[in-house]
């Protein structure tokens, strides 16, 4: 396209004619003319001004991206996830050159994801809009949603009315489950459960599961413990984890509802009961890892997707975590961190503090615990009558947890005088908020991915084990 540029420039070059795109003589004319400008006039705020302006010139915008050659690719989201995604799919070297876009619903944070990663591209997109979503959607050859699983279902339906591939790192559910049928009309490949977990576990258990098969064995039982966890040294919090992902997805994991089967008994596990659900695990081949897991969904669905159901008398799927996190983790539940409800101090115009908040929480106004005994001995101080009322409470039966709750509580800036912000409206948006800023990684941090699978044979105990070390960037 043409640009009118009505700029005087230095030397014999007045430019305020029509120059086209691909008039590089003149173009470079201009830009060596602005850099003389900026240059001659150096810390004049406007010839920083002309140089900034200049050096976007250069910037691809989402249109001229989408006349690249090569496969492009649509990343919808701009989370922890998404930045590594950009960079593994521009770097790829066995197919031509792959173009990401990375859409957010803020400009400015998919602008940050993109920063410094060639070959990506930065666009604003509410997905809620139908129209805008299509309009990206059909410039490019597949879609990867690194958004909430609740968005999936209508982007899905906009790739297969455009006839563009998906993939997902989400669990399937029944509204994904529906479209599969006109997906396969369509043509459209729909990849879900393409993470960690779900996925790379699954690709595992199945290399075990058909090798027992091919060899005219049968699967007895089934167990696989799967969980991206921080490095002992990055373990340095109380609750021993880091977030490479959405806390409040990670919270709303630990409240999912799970079955499994047992030595042929179906146990089912309340959502609520899930993290008193969790049993210590101690493996040989990892004598330094103290951990524990928690039952993972629906397992009873993967031994028929396995092939194994009618086979083993023991299914079985958990998440890993170092053990302590599931007992820390019931009792903020318990105290009503996890709470989505919009809460009545968080909808007044004058902010409350954290501490407020948690005295609210605890009742800490009602009913003073101040100069009591606990166990014997007096109490006083916040620290002390918050555990104090931790204990009253029910909360904690002993006063060595309600420590560990408290250390967990100072950690997270739960305590501290100053004020929520604005946009937090309930207790689970007051967690999420404090863990995204207290529990993720930092520079050079390192996150150990640990896959462990044990299958019994008819005649043999297979395990296997997969440690990968992640350094965090």
């Amino acid at each position: 396209q043409s640009a009118e540029l009505p700029l005087r420039l230095t030397g014999n070059l007045n430019c305020h004619e029509p120059v086209g795109a691909d008039d590089t003589t003149t173009l470079d004319k201009i830009i060596d003319s602005l850099t003389s400008i900026a240059n001659a006039h150096r810390g004049d705020p406007n010839a920083a001004e002309i140089s900034l302006k200049i050096g976007r010139v250069s910037e691809c915008g989402i249109d001229d991206s989408m006349d690249k050659v090569g496969p492009k690719v649509l990343i919808l989201g701009a989370g922890r996830v998404c930045r590594p995604a950009a960079e593994f799919l521009t770097s790829y070297q066995n197919i031509d050159q792959v173009h990401v876009v990375v859409a957010s619903l803020y400009q400015k944070d998919a602008e940050e994801t993109v920063d410094g990663i060639k070959n990506a591209t930065a666009a604003q997109l509410d997905v809620s809009d139908t129209e805008s979503l299509s309009n990206l959607v059909s410039q490019v050859d597949v879609v990867v949603s690194l958004l909430p699983a609740s968005f999936h279902a209508a982007i899905a339906r906009v790739c297969i009315e455009l006839k563009k591939h998906l993939v997902t790192a989400s669990y399937v559910d029944d509204s994904m489950s529906k479209l599969e049928q006109a997906a396969q009309g369509a043509g459209v490949t729909i990849l879900c459960e393409m993470g960690l977990d779900p996925g790379i576990d699954h690709m595992l258990s199945m290399k075990m599961i058909d090798e027992a098969h091919a060899l005219n064995g049968k699967i007895k039982a089934f167990t696989s413990f799967c969980g991206g966890l921080p490095s002992p040294a990055a373990a340095n919090n109380p609750l021993a984890y880091k977030f490479s992902w959405s806390p409040a997805g990670a919270i709303r994991a630990g409240r999912n509802p799970a079955v499994y089967k047992f030595l042929g008994e179906i146990i089912d596990v309340d959502g609520s009961k899930l993290y008193e659900s969790a049993k210590r695990l101690r493996l040989p081949e990892l004598p330094a890892f103290a951990l524990e897991h928690l039952p993972n969904r629906n397992s009873l669905m993967y031994g028929d997707l396995y092939g194994i159901s009618k086979e083993a008398s023991t299914v079985y799927r958990s998440t890993l975590r170092y053990e302590g996190f599931s007992e820390i983790m019931a009792i903020l539940a318990k105290i009503g961190f996890f709470d989505a409800e919009n809460h009545p101090l968080l909808q007044e115009t004058d902010r409350p503090t954290y501490r407020i908040f948690l005295n609210d929480l605890l009742d800490v106004n009602n009913v003073s615990t101040s100069n009591t005994k606990v166990n014997g001995e007096e109490t006083g101080g916040h620290d002390d009558e918050l555990i104090s009322r931790l204990m009253m409470l029910g909360h904690c039966k002993e006063k060595e947890l309600a420590v560990k709750i408290l250390k967990t509580i100072k950690f997270l800036g739960l305590h501290e005088e100053t004020q929520i912000p604005k946009d937090c409206s309930s207790a689970f948006t007051v967690i999420c908020q404090r863990m995204e800023q207290r529990m993720a990684y930092g520079h050079n941090e390192q996150v150990r991915l640990i896959i462990f699978h044990r299958r019994y044979t008819s005649c043999i105990l297979h395990i296997a084990i997969e440690i990968i070390l992640v350094q965090t960037i």
